[in-house]
């Protein structure tokens, strides 16, 4: 651990791994309680894979018609919005069975992504830091877009709490109270994709699902109400993020991938207990 504190305040890009792991902790946490008890686990999956779409079209925009202010994490959140709409319209309007728009959207932006970067012009784009994740090279813009994101999800999450909780749990009894279950079965969608947005630096578009559910899972072992759950949920993710960082920094392995073995271990673990019951 000294050799963490000592690069901590040697090193800025530690500080910054550092602060965007603990904040996207209480995003990941609070969101992914919502993704577990909605059961929408492969929804989150199919628009982390779309995000690719996004972020090679913005670099493939950026480089041909000089559009500077497009930047992959701009893609990223425009393909995540759009296809957490995408999901949501076509399941709700035609009652197409979620897992075959999930699959297409899962398909098809990675694809379009993939395409987009191999005809995108100039230096070769590190595909790796996008699949896997790096958050070794998180930069001060990313420590900002971070705290913006955050503070919408979160924000968004405080002002509709107890509505997207009836969705959760009973969208029925949501519309005969007078309230628009589709609407916030959108809300909760597009805030899914935001959240999914920040885990690719984290864990990557590969691991990211991992990050998001495995806490939230684990925490449903435990706590039998949806705060508390939530709050062990970041806790866990906090862990899991300091710990990764920590231990990925003294063995020189992949910090994302340290952290989702962890998050792994840890829920497989969670099966040697009782489970908590209402």
């Amino acid at each position: 651990m000294t050799e963490l504190f000592d690069a901590l305040e040697n090193f800025s890009f530690m500080r910054y791994a550092l602060f965007v792991g603990i904040l996207s902790s209480f995003t990941f946490g609070v969101v992914g309680t919502f993704i577990v008890t909605r059961r929408i686990s492969y929804i989150a999956a199919a628009i982390s894979h779309s995000i690719l779409g996004g972020i090679g079209a913005s670099i493939y925009f950026n480089r041909v018609y000089g559009l500077e202010w497009l930047t992959p994490m701009l893609g990223a959140i425009a393909a995540a919005l759009i296809s957490a709409g995408v999901i949501g319209w076509v399941t709700l309007k035609f009652k197409e069975r979620e897992d075959t728009i999930i699959a297409a959207i899962w398909t098809c932006g990675m694809t379009a992504g993939l395409l987009f970067i191999h005809y995108a012009p100039g230096q070769a784009v590190n595909l790796e830091s996008y699949i896997f994740g790096d958050i070794l090279l998180t930069s001060w813009s990313d420590v900002i877009a971070t705290v913006v994101l955050a503070v919408l999800v979160l924000g968004l999450v405080g002002l509709f709490y107890h509505k997207l909780v009836a969705v959760c749990f009973d969208e029925e009894f949501t519309s005969l109270r007078g309230v628009s279950s589709k609407l916030y079965y959108f809300l909760l969608l597009g805030i899914v994709g935001i959240c999914m947005v920040l885990l690719v630096r984290v864990a990557g578009i590969v691991l990211s699902i991992a990050l998001i559910v495995l806490p939230a899972a684990t925490a449903s072992r435990f706590a039998n109400r949806l705060w508390s759950i939530m709050i062990l949920a970041v806790i866990l993710s906090v862990i899991y993020n300091i710990g990764g960082l920590a231990f990925s920094f003294q063995m020189s392995v992949p910090t994302g991938f340290f952290i989702v073995v962890t998050a792994g271990v840890v829920y497989a673990l969670s099966f040697c207990f009782k489970r908590r019951k209402n």
